[in-house]
């Protein structure tokens, strides 16, 4: 299959494109390798893919409308990777615009490119963010996910709405992945566990926010990539008759439309979690902990049974050994 995964620079993307090139797909990636982050570690991701046969990189921005029908134009994709967005809970906050472009013009390209191509398959990443301020745990798919406490939160659920939309009225395929904490080599520098490394090996203060009271699915690369390569093969067809809105189940509907969670279905305190890093790097982190912060959600925890149930599988890489492998490449990547 020629499968189009976009963000492919990105830590996701990037493991993503090299599986689907290693199970014998060929794989178009793009990004806009923008600097939200150090761009240099977007571009040593692409040294790696670049020396894949069956990979090739293009530089495309997803709210030029022009260059995303062009590029669909250009190849007949099979199914598309949706993994491209603007990212970031707290960054939110300071630059929503960012958010509508990328996350909401940018989405409503790729749903309209796709439309026009007839792609098989639009398999797209949602988020954990959604469920805001749901308590009950764990959290499952046929939660309503109606209070976000964060506009990128906002901009994820409005994807998932897009997709059914595009699901009922043109029969396009969609499945949205909710992400839980994604960790792993490679990773995002804004990320809780890449900056208490950074920190913790500097000798400098870590901040604990809510008072170390916190706890995170914590979900290993990966597993996430499995996870998504599976259910880009699984097209949704539609529930059956016994499904209607007032059923209450928001994951799935009558059109082809589905929604997982991947995530490792474990959930961890904070405190324990800085223990593990504390453990594998053998440095003890000076903390300053703080109240909590805004667009935050106390929990996250993952209830993976409908991924089981339709892909036979779900993520279970015990946090110790996913972040001695990150220190393992942080050590080598940073030469620390």
């Amino acid at each position: 299959m020629k499968i189009l995964v976009t963000g492919a620079a990105g830590f996701i993307g990037s493991f993503t494109s090299k599986q689907f090139v290693e199970q014998g797909h060929e794989v178009v990636g793009i990004d806009n390798l923008n600097d939200y982050y150090d761009v240099s570690l977007k571009e040593g991701r692409l040294q790696w893919l670049a020396e894949l046969d069956k990979f090739e990189f293009r530089k495309v921005e997803l709210a030029d409308r022009d260059a995303v029908n062009a590029l669909f134009a250009e190849h007949h994709f099979d199914r598309v990777v949706h993994l491209a967005a603007q990212a970031g809970v707290r960054y939110s906050i300071e630059n929503p615009h960012a958010y509508v472009d990328s996350n909401l013009v940018g989405f409503v390209n790729i749903l309209e490119a796709c439309r026009h191509n007839k792609v098989e398959h639009l398999v797209y990443a949602s988020s954990s963010s959604v469920y805001g301020l749901n308590t009950d745990i764990p959290y499952s798919t046929s939660d309503r996910v109606d209070h976000p406490v964060s506009l990128y939160a906002a901009t994820k659920k409005s994807n998932e709405l897009m997709a059914h939309t595009y699901s009922h009225l043109y029969g396009l395929p969609t499945t949205g992945l909710r992400f839980f904490t994604v960790y792993g080599p490679w990773g995002r520098p804004d990320m809780a566990y890449f900056g208490f490394t950074k920190k913790i090996l500097a000798g400098d203060t870590i901040d604990v926010y809510n008072h170390g009271k916190m706890q995170r699915d914590f979900t290993y690369i990966d597993d996430i990539v499995e996870g998504v390569t599976r259910i880009t093969q699984k097209i949704p067809t539609g529930a059956g008759a016994d499904w209607t809105p007032e059923s209450g189940d928001t994951s799935r509907s009558s059109a082809p439309y589905k929604i997982y969670n991947i995530g490792n279905h474990n959930t961890v305190q904070l405190g324990d979690f800085i223990q593990t890093i504390e453990d594998v790097l053998g440095v003890e982190a000076n903390k300053n902990y703080m109240d909590m912060q805004a667009g935050d959600v106390v929990r996250t925890y993952a209830n993976v049974d409908d991924l089981i149930e339709d892909v036979d599988f779900a993520p279970n890489t015990p946090l110790k050994d996913g972040i001695e492998k990150f220190a393992v490449w942080y050590r080598d990547y940073y030469k620390d």
